[in-house]
């Protein structure tokens, strides 16, 4: 991935906190059969090894897991928070007219090598840790326990775990930080606009955030 500097985050708490924000991941590999692409949540464990374990599932029936051989290598894809960025929001528009529209997002990027298992303990943890990471906070938690035993037993016949180590991250926060003060603050007022058409106050906060750091 082309990643400036001005926009490389490598800080571990930051690429942590996208995954747990955001952790529907697009999990890529090659194959034989060509490139296969699919999208599934991840958990991911940052103290384990050098650089943290991705752990998920994904369905038997799908064909993706069956052409990944031992020690695969793939590349996982977090998308955070994005948006349209209008040119008519800097404040350089009205003094030198030159702007150009462009595109503000966070993403990780996340290349390791994967292995998949049928062992039932580790899909029950597995799917234990996702629920309760989704449920939390909500007024009537589920847990996986409260659906029958045997149910479930079935349930984990139809999927796979993953479990990808992972060798390198690629972090990149393109929030304007290539732009003045004034363009940016101009940016993050308009993204704001929640009533507005082009409203993305999720885009704003990170953006806001980012401009403390």
């Amino acid at each position: 991935m082309y990643n400036p500097s001005h926009f490389r985050v490598a800080d571990p708490e930051a690429i942590a906190d996208l995954i747990r924000r955001h952790p529907l991941g697009l999990l890529i590999s090659q194959s034989p059969e060509g490139v296969q692409a699919s999208p599934i949540p991840f958990l991911y464990f940052p103290e384990e090894g050098e650089h943290g374990t991705l752990r998920a599932h994904m369905a038997r029936a799908n064909p993706h897991w069956k052409l990944l051989t031992a020690d695969h290598a793939c590349l996982v894809v977090f998308q955070g928070e994005q948006g349209y960025i209008s040119p008519s929001w800097y404040a350089s528009k009205a003094t030198t007219h030159q702007v150009v529209p462009t595109w503000n997002y966070v993403m990780v990027q996340m290349r390791g090598t994967l292995a998949t298992t049928d062992d039932a303990d580790w899909l029950q943890s597995q799917i234990s840790a996702l629920t309760r990471m989704q449920e939390t906070g909500r007024p009537a938690p589920w847990q996986v326990t409260d659906a029958p035993a045997d149910f479930i037993d079935r349930q984990k016949r139809a999927i796979v775990g993953l479990e990808i180590t992972v060798a390198s991250i690629d972090g990149k926060w393109k929030l304007s930080q290539n732009r003045s003060q004034a363009d940016r603050a101009g940016v993050i007022e308009n993204l704001r606009d929640d009533d507005g058409l082009s409203g993305n106050s999720a885009l704003a906060q990170v953006m806001a955030s980012a401009g403390k750091t």
